[in-house]
């Protein structure tokens, strides 16, 4: 019997930093059908200051190349040099798919495959970078280059429909039918069985059971907007004496965290965690996990502290209202509105709520799980191979 040449898909994403893209990528590296499927992970660095998730590629057995040019800055010599090793790479292993993630590797493998005749490119938008990250003029310069990019990609990607409206509509990065949904999908396995670590935060911060935990995990960066959780949680504070508040991650604001919560008071009543692997550990202890971001694609940790069963308050932007279904699976308010978290945190702070959060876990596991993902992908590959060989 002949043997049928596997599949070979290149994926590449600039940097495996704390993040849904990270997980993503190196689970789809890993979990595509090996029979059907060759595939080759292609990872930049970590910048300073960032949280690394390299930690998922041990025992994986994924195929890993590494670039170390491949970053977040925009170096254009070191870039030209990422370009080059990167053509080499795609000129060896003569890859059938490109999938790039996240805007610098979308960008340069994008480029570089058009130039190495790579015949399929797919580009996955996590989110976008074209509210909240950089000034006007410069998120002008890069929608024109998406929009570039857009015109020699054989197929884009979205998390979600509402980012497919964004991108499509309002930034008109190309047209709706250029654009496959595929949801995020990883291991929930853990979250599923977190109720066994119940008990373990609480004596770690030396907390009582009664005690009404809010928690907000991610990274300190200005698209996140920990400003209005902290004013969020000082109304809240005002109008309870009970509630304290956990935050889970670091980054370039740090400092300014802890600055910000000696202002409002909060220093007593707040608990700064750091970067943890283990979240599964933390999410049975919290009685609310919100999130204030101001751009979002699909977030991991909300998906994750709903699978561990938390109820959820998010800001509803990007994928976040697909995710929480516009508000049945969790309250949704205006970003940059801190009346509006601070309500929706005390009225989830409520058996009710819990209940809800309770009856809706094994759905979302099933919904975000990581073999559904994996399959996903292989029907979209499929699809494309056979219009290209069409």
């Amino acid at each position: 019997m002949r043997r049928v040449k596997k599949i070979t898909v290149l994926r590449v994403i600039d940097r495996l930093n704390v993040g849904g893209p990270a997980i993503h990528a190196v689970l789809t590296a890993r979990g595509l059908d090996p029979e059907r499927f060759r595939t080759v992970l292609v990872i930049g660095s970590v910048e300073p200051q960032e949280a690394d998730m390299g930690y998922l590629l041990e025992g994986s057995g994924v195929e890993c190349i590494v670039i170390p040019s491949l970053g977040r800055e925009l170096r254009p010599f070191r870039d030209l040099s990422t370009a080059w090793r990167l053509w080499r790479v795609m000129r060896r292993i003569r890859p059938d798919i490109l999938h790039t993630h996240k805007a610098k590797a979308g960008a340069i493998g994008r480029l570089v495959a058009l130039l190495a005749n790579v015949p399929i490119r797919v580009h996955t938008f996590h989110g976008h970078v074209f509210n909240g990250y950089f000034s006007p003029r410069k998120t002008n310069a890069f929608l024109t280059i998406e929009r570039a990019l857009g015109r020699i990609s054989t197929r884009l990607v979205a998390l979600s429909g509402n980012l497919v409206h964004e991108l499509s509509d309002q930034y008109r990065i190309a047209p709706a039918a250029r654009f496959s949904v595929v949801p995020l999908g990883f291991d929930l396995g853990p979250f599923a069985a977190a109720d066994a670590h119940k008990g373990e935060l609480r004596r770690e911060l030396g907390v009582g059971q009664d005690v009404p935990l809010v928690g907000i995990v991610g990274r300190m960066v200005p698209v996140k907007d920990h400003a209005t959780f902290i004013e969020a949680a000082a109304v809240l504070a005002g109008r309870r004496a009970d509630v304290q508040f956990v935050f889970i991650g670091g980054g370039e604001l740090e400092q300014a965290v802890r600055e910000h919560l000696a202002r409002v008071g909060l220093t007593k009543r707040a608990h700064l965690l750091g970067w943890r692997r283990e979240l599964h550990r933390l999410y049975p202890d919290l009685d609310v996990f919100a999130l204030s971001s101001v751009n979002e694609g699909t977030p991991v940790t909300l998906i994750e502290a709903m699978a561990a069963g938390v109820p959820v308050v998010a800001t509803s932007v990007g994928g976040v209202a697909d995710v929480l279904r516009e508000g049945e699976r969790g309250e949704l308010v205006p970003a940059r509105d801190p009346l509006a978290l601070a309500a929706a945190i005390e009225r989830s702070l409520s058996v009710v709520a819990r209940q809800r959060a309770n009856a809706i876990r094994a759905e979302v596991i099933t919904e975000y799980g990581g073999e559904r993902l994996c399959r996903d992908l292989e029907r979209l590959y499929d699809e494309l191979l056979q219009n290209d060989a069409g």
